[in-house]
């Protein structure tokens, strides 16, 4: 069999491996706040997240092209499957990594930086796409920021509206809304996140010159969605502990504001085809709910943790990649 489709079929694998995997890491996040409240039950919560998941993964292609030609040029990339299988290897450690530490890095951070820089140690700094890759990074930078004021603002309005409202009422009335916005926040979860993987997919088809165009194929998106999907079944119960609870003490219309201003900020990105980190997306609303509820009420702490891990991880996952492709070009 031909090397190029060897790899080519190799990415493919490992691009679904890596979706299936971003399912139960990132997906944590979607229904973290509405398992801590209690309003669904973690068994109930993850298979709505892997429905609802499954179709918002099939609903829009605007990522995934995105991330198949704005960090580099697949069409005049040589080596490319062989950067891509380097990238989708460095980006499945770290999720794995992190995971089993209970940390929620952001697998759209670890995957550009991985793509970045497995590019950059084939063929030097020239063959990125500063263009395409700047706007990614600036959405990926800015996005967070935007979770925090938006989720200040949502739980600061809750308030206002609320506070007339007895503790048990409101926090019975928010239970039951909450399964609506975790659901739409794994919706959005899944219009952004699966879309990286149906990029990969169509980027190394073209590297191989299988296809000649951007378009996302019919079979990728499926294969991408029920990756996700899978994925998303399995759980990920470490990072749903850190993300609802330790950050602060979440009560239901805590929960609802910031699912309610996550998934805003993800949908809007994807509307206008930008990759963004639900994991940062997320923890900001969180954060930015806690600051408007109590700024003492948010463990500092811990977010400072979860900062340290989004800064590190994007040229962690660039060195990674680089090394993991200088040691595949000595066997392909």
């Amino acid at each position: 069999m031909d090397t190029i489709l060897i790899l080519t079929v190799l990415v493919v694998i490992f691009a679904l491996v890596f979706d299936f995997i971003n399912g139960f890491h990132d997906t944590a996040n979607a229904i973290a706040t509405s398992v801590s409240t209690r309003a669904l039950k973690p068994r109930v919560a993850v298979l709505m997240a892997a429905i609802m998941n499954f179709v918002g993964a099939l609903a829009f292609t605007g990522v995934a092209k995105t991330i198949t030609k704005d960090i580099v040029d697949p069409f005049t990339l040589q080596n490319g499957s062989l950067i891509i299988l380097a990238a989708l290897f460095s980006a499945i450690i770290w999720n794995l990594v992190t995971w089993y530490f209970g940390i929620p890095s952001s697998s759209s951070h670890t995957l550009i930086g991985s793509i970045a820089g497995a590019a950059v140690s084939a063929a030097g700094f020239g063959v990125l796409n500063w263009s395409g890759f700047i706007k990614i990074i600036q959405a990926l930078l800015i996005s967070p920021f935007l979770a925090l004021a938006v989720g200040f603002l949502m739980m600061s309005l809750f308030k206002v509206i609320f506070k007339n409202g007895s503790l048990y009422g409101t926090n019975k009335g928010f239970r039951t809304f909450q399964i609506g916005t975790a659901a739409l926040q794994s919706f959005t979860h899944g219009t952004n996140d699966a879309q990286k993987a149906m990029g990969i997919i169509t980027m190394a088809l073209i590297a191989a010159e299988l296809q000649s165009t951007d378009d996302i194929q019919l079979w990728v998106r499926i294969a991408a969605a029920t990756a996700m999907g899978l994925g998303t079944s399995i759980g990920g119960y470490k990072i749903i502990k850190t993300v609802g609870g330790k950050i602060m003490k979440i009560r239901p219309i805590n929960g609802a504001a910031a699912d309610l201003s996550s998934a805003m900020i993800i949908f809007g990105a994807t509307t206008i085809h930008l990759p963004v980190s639900t994991t940062h997306v997320i923890s900001s609303a969180i954060m930015g709910v806690g600051t408007a509820q109590r700024v003492k009420g948010v463990k500092w702490g811990v977010a400072k943790k979860i900062v340290l891990t989004w800064i590190i991880t994007l040229p962690i996952s660039a060195v990674l990649a680089g090394v993991i492709f200088q040691v595949l070009n000595l066997f392909f």
